[in-house]
């Protein structure tokens, strides 16, 4: 078996990953802090304002498609691909600057989503040929400084916010930035996976993988969660502090900041736990408390906004700190020649369920307010825990973070 590397050098890997992964991802989550600012320059309505952010996860979903059914992430060397990728995200987000109006802007941010596509699976599999021990801690850094860069929108806002344009150029700049890292700064580990040549058969092989398939279902009901509560939750918190008849301010927009950073944290935890405990257990653990925060939330709207935050908190530590902990079982489960078409077609199907979720709680809040809103998210949760504890029975279990499950 090939030695570890020194551990300076694995480090120095995934901290470079780490900024690319921060840097190329900038036009996805930092441009949405300008999201307000164009719907207010534009008039549009709040569904029609949603689509600048909704088309963004949409064009990811079909940009990690179309690279799944090429298997891109295989046949490509990812710091190639980063670097492609982050060009066309950085060139399709500049554009928005100029302000081409509503509907152009739609079809850019759909372009984004789709150049973004060839970042981040390809990030995981980069990284994880620098670790085979510890790669659930690898990957748990890497997807927290993800996350933490997932918050930055809110903090943004809530100190006041930037010129939109400013916001576009910079984060344009910055996805450059970390492509160029990615070209130059990373190479691949001492652990590669093998060399991969096209072979359309790969999709459905990677369907009939059973033990990938469980890893899928759980990231399924992971994500079904996730992104609507990342959307939701400042809106959430402004609707609870004005029931109990406190002006909101910039206090929602801070405390969204914290929730979802604190999922930071929640990556490196579980990335711990994965490795030492094991990733389904861990996973069982994080779905059923995020979960059970989903339901708890409700209860407490028009309460103290110091409890509200301090359940938020939990929910955002919880209901991201098992996302790496999916993508680390893939690659362990999955044909070791085609694991980056695998990872892609696992986030691609996962984010083609946020969009429907995103829709769906405001709906939600319409009918039965916002007591039980968050609520509906619970199903998710529950059904990606008995997918997850079905893969810890099974014989595959016994290649999982090697041999705890």
């Amino acid at each position: 078996m090939t030695p570890s590397p020194p551990a300076a050098r694995r480090h120095r890997a995934l901290f470079a990953l780490s900024l690319v992964l921060v840097f190329s991802m900038t036009t996805w989550f930092s441009a949405s802090a300008v999201i307000p600012q164009l719907r207010e320059l534009w008039g549009l309505s709040s569904t029609a304002g949603s689509w600048l952010t909704i088309s963004v996860q949409l064009g990811f979903v079909v940009g990690a498609l179309m690279s799944a059914a090429l298997n891109l992430a295989d046949i490509v060397s990812p710091r190639h691909l980063i670097f492609a990728s982050s060009l066309g995200a950085a060139a399709a987000n500049a554009i928005i600057g100029l302000d081409p109006g509503p509907e152009t802007t739609t079809v850019l941010r759909f372009l984004t989503g789709l150049f973004l596509a060839g970042v981040y699976p390809p990030a995981l599999k980069l990284l994880s040929t620098w670790f085979v021990r510890g790669r659930g801690v690898a990957l748990g850094v890497l997807v927290g400084a993800l996350t933490v860069g997932s918050a930055a929108p809110h903090l943004v806002n809530g100190l006041g916010g930037l010129d939109w344009r400013l916001v576009i150029y910079v984060t344009s700049a910055l996805t450059v930035l970390g492509g160029l890292l990615a070209q130059l700064g990373v190479r691949e580990g001492p652990f590669p996976f093998p060399k991969a040549v096209f072979d359309p058969r790969q999709t459905h092989a990677v369907l009939a993988n059973r033990g990938v398939v469980l890893a899928v279902f759980g990231y399924f009901g992971h994500q079904w969660e996730l992104y609507a509560m990342w959307t939701w939750f400042v809106v959430f918190f402004a609707a609870s502090m004005e029931a109990a008849g406190r002006e909101p301010g910039s206090l929602p927009a801070l405390a969204t900041f914290l929730v979802i950073g604190m999922g930071g944290l929640g990556c490196w935890v579980g990335g711990i736990l994965g490795d030492r405990w094991g990733r389904t257990r861990t996973t069982v653990l994080m779905m059923g408390l995020s979960g059970t925060c989903s339901v708890l939330v409700g209860f407490l709207f028009g309460r103290s906004p110091w409890l509200v935050l301090a359940l938020g908190l939990v929910w955002g530590f919880t209901i991201v700190a098992d996302s790496a902990q999916f993508s680390a079982v893939v690659t362990e489960l999955a044909d070791q020649a085609y694991v980056g078409t695998a990872l892609t077609l696992q986030t691609a199907t996962g984010f083609a369920l946020t969009i429907a979720t995103i829709w769906l709680v405001p709906y939600a809040e319409e009918i039965v307010g916002w007591r039980w809103a968050f609520a509906l998210l619970a199903p998710g949760p529950l059904l990606g825990s008995l997918a997850m504890l079905r893969l810890l029975h099974s014989p595959a279990a016994e290649r999982i973070a090697h041999g705890r499950g």
